[in-house]
């Protein structure tokens, strides 16, 4: 029987009692059962996420072939063993202690890919095993290249165990001068790979700076048509090292995932999907290295896992712009408890691709550490969709350098009045509100502690869609370089707030906004011109 002590341990820690079934050819075996404390205190209704189940069928990748010498492809192999098992109704593939070489696994319903104690797992430096296919990247349709483990469609499946899985990102990702010493960054140019006109960027290949100069939107090419112009920009259609969209049932337990192309974690479209006890690691220079993407997804929980990455760590998506707002797809009921994010842009995140909408979320006692900003909302003009519902409790952060919690409506820049809360916001013609106004509101946030931040709080609303609704309670910031800036936001309160910053003085800048309730004192109305108070 496959042990699941991670999780154990994890549910024994926070008091809650789990079962490990008996193995039966049906079996409810292997499989731990999420105890009703998970869902304790919710500030809303949600059905509970149902975990998959595997029969106690099992072959090892090792009776196909494989050979674990770090240089034998074993692609065939682990396509081998998950065809033998799928064809007896489902079980577990077992990858034994070793090191792996492969190119891209293929996930099946019905199948669990367990890798033991001292399995790694590496993917193939040569991106030629890796098909051009068509997919969905940062909320966008386009061509990737195929993900080194992915499943499309697929229902009751699981990768768990102890082991490492390492996607060789190092092949693949470009460098910013910016994010390493000299030295690293001399050894790097010396290592090969072409270099961008200003010297400062670092591309794997020729292919790579070619796709780069190709991208006007984010990294998603345009003007690419033709099969042969898609294979000439191969280096630069870097995957997600795990791609699951549109499944069911899916749990990730144990496993530490590491290094990947692009993203590392990314559900889309997914519904009942459990994350426990895994790590996620990632170099903090790696480009578009987020831990976890959430994306269009319903019922999720995300319990006692620690997220090491080079962008954001845990993050919430539902598309972008109008390809976003057609697939309709909201991300909600999403648990996410006992968490520890390390290093990365932000510790949880929603946005900036949240065209499909983000409702009914619930964070509680996570410690981000490092992260460049603690709690991230982050949307823009174009994007559509609405964020509400959202209710983050119990977060210690420390040593953040921008801010604690930022609700950013301007993400990309170009913000009216945004750093320039000392005067008036620069003129521009406001928009009307259309489907294209993203907006936030409904947000509950209680029970934060912070040290060593830039700045505290930042509110940076529309001019034609200000934030609304936010209620922050028992919040206490020290050692912060700069305090609480309110732009464009509406029905705001802040109960027993307190904000300690090293330069002293006023702490509390507001602009364009009404009815803010600051402890006990209201304020109906601030216009256009910053005024600062104390609190």
């Amino acid at each position: 029987m496959i042990k699941f002590n991670t999780l154990r341990h994890y549910l024994l820690s926070v008091g809650i009692a789990t079962f490990i079934g008996t193995g039966t050819t049906k079996a409810q075996a292997n499989t731990p059962i999420i105890p009703d404390d998970v869902y304790s205190n919710l500030p809303f209704q949600m059905t509970k996420v149902q975990q998959p189940v595997f029969p106690a069928y099992s072959r090892s990748i090792t009776e196909f072939g494989a050979t674990a010498d770090g240089t034998t492809l074993n692609t065939e192999a682990f396509a081998q063993t998950i065809e033998a098992v799928s064809r007896q109704g489902g079980g577990t593939v077992i990858v034994p202690a070793g090191l792996w070489l492969t190119g891209p696994i293929v996930l099946k319903s019905n199948i669990n890919l367990h890798l033991e104690e001292n399995a790694l797992v590496l993917f193939t430096a040569d991106h030629t095993q890796y098909p051009i296919i068509k997919t969905s990247f940062e909320g966008l349709e386009t061509r990737r290249c195929q993900s080194p483990i992915s499943a499309n469609g697929a229902e009751n499946i699981a990768i768990t165990g102890k082991g490492v899985i390492d996607g060789n990102g190092d092949t693949w990702r470009p460098v910013k001068k910016s994010k390493m010493t000299s030295s690293q960054w001399n050894k790097l140019v010396a290592s090969g790979g072409v270099l961008n006109e200003k010297g400062d960027i670092w591309y794997p290949s020729e292919g790579s700076i070619k796709g780069a100069n190709a991208c006007k939107d984010f990294n998603v090419p345009e003007g690419i048509e033709t099969d042969e112009e898609w294979a000439s920009i191969r280096d630069w259609l870097r995957p997600v090292l795990l791609s699951l969209i549109k499944c069911k049932k899916v749990m990730l337990e144990g496993v530490t995932f590491k290094n990947s192309p692009s993203w590392c974690l990314h559900p889309l479209s997914c519904e009942d999907l459990t994350i426990t006890g895994i790590s996620v690691s990632n170099p903090w220079y790696s480009q578009n290295g987020d831990a976890l993407d959430i994306e269009s997804c319903n019922r999720v929980l995300v319990l006692g896992s620690s997220f090491d990455a080079g962008d954001d760590g845990i993050c919430i998506k539902s598309g972008k712009d109008e390809s976003g707002r057609l697939r309709g797809e909201p991300c909600q009921n999403v648990i996410i408890r006992n968490n520890v994010v390390l290093h990365g842009h932000g510790g949880f995140v929603v946005g900036s691709e949240m065209s499909g909408g983000v409702k009914n979320i619930y964070v509680d006692n996570c410690s981000f550490l490092g992260t460049d900003v603690g709690l991230r909302f982050k949307s823009t003009r174009g994007r559509g969709g609405v964020v509400e519902n959202i209710h983050i409790n119990n977060i210690n952060m420390i040593n953040i350098p921008n801010e604690a919690l930022i609700f950013d409506l301007f993400y990309g820049g170009n913000a009216p009045g945004e750093g320039n809360v000392s005067g008036a916001p620069k003129e521009e013609v406001v928009p009307p509100v259309t489907e294209e106004t993203p907006a936030f509101r409904d947000i509950f946030i209680k029970n934060v502690t912070a040290k060593n931040v830039g700045r505290a709080v930042l509110f940076n609303g529309l001019p034609e869609m200000p934030i609304k609704n936010i209620f922050l309670e028992n919040v206490t910031i020290s050692d912060a370089k700069d305090g609480v800036t309110l732009n464009r936001a509406e029905n705001a309160t802040l109960k027993n707030v307190k904000v300690i910053t090293t330069k002293g003085g006023d702490n509390l800048k507001m602009m364009g906004v009404t009815n803010i309730t600051v402890g006990d004192k209201k304020y109906e109305k601030i216009g256009n011109k910053a005024e600062s108070y104390k609190f």
